[in-house]
């Protein structure tokens, strides 16, 4: 099965998109897993208030991000890791807001990468009383991971689309979308995409 991608998941230190405190990716050739990595990310200026709400979701503190890199740094790890593969992400508009709000802060140029929301494709792919992320990645087979792990969360998310597709017999990332007629999206400007509110995945 040629479906090549990457899954990203992003944990924020608060309630502000721009606040990314760390990343986590998973990259897929030919329908497996090959490759995954997940560091921390110092916040930008104005949005680095650690928030107890999200302290308790993912554990991650101020003092674990004091050392590490910042948005502007980030950019170019993650662009080398992605390359230009789609992105795949569990409630993408959160993790691609996350991208434009972050570039905002710091005035980097927002990456004009093509994406896939796996939440929207297992809704049209499983029948499931929950599209939560553990409860779809346990459908596909990847159960028992630390959700809100930022490389967990990623890995869970690859698991779903490679099996997504596997059922659907879908060839690529475009394939499996069009059969369940869910858009592959591109990142754009954000003044042509106003901020979405969503729930905790």
């Amino acid at each position: 099965m040629p479906l090549d991608f990457t899954a990203i998941d992003f944990e924020t230190a608060n309630s502000s998109s721009a606040s990314a405190c760390a990343v986590g990716l998973a990259r897929v050739r030919g329908g497996r897993i090959v490759a995954r990595a997940g560091w921390l990310i110092r916040p930008p200026a104005g949005h680095d208030r650690f928030f107890e709400v999200n302290i308790g979701i993912h554990g991650i503190r101020p003092h674990d991000v004091a050392d590490a890199k910042g948005w502007s740094e980030q950019l170019g790890d993650i662009a080398a890791f992605a390359g230009a593969d789609v992105l795949v992400a569990h409630n993408a508009g959160f993790d691609m807001t996350v991208i434009r709000r972050a570039c905002e802060a710091t005035g980097d140029p927002v990456p004009p990468y093509r994406y896939l929301c796996s939440l929207q494709l297992a809704r049209k792919a499983f029948d499931l009383p929950s599209y939560r992320l553990p409860l779809v990645a346990a459908e596909a087979g990847f159960a028992d991971f630390p959700h809100h792990d930022a490389t967990a969360d990623a890995v869970a998310c690859a698991h779903i689309v490679i099996e997504a597709a596997r059922r659907a017999g879908a060839a690529d990332i475009d394939d499996l979308a069009g059969m369940h007629a869910v858009r592959v999206q591109t990142i754009g400007p954000l003044a042509q995409h106003p901020e979405p509110v969503f729930a905790v995945a």
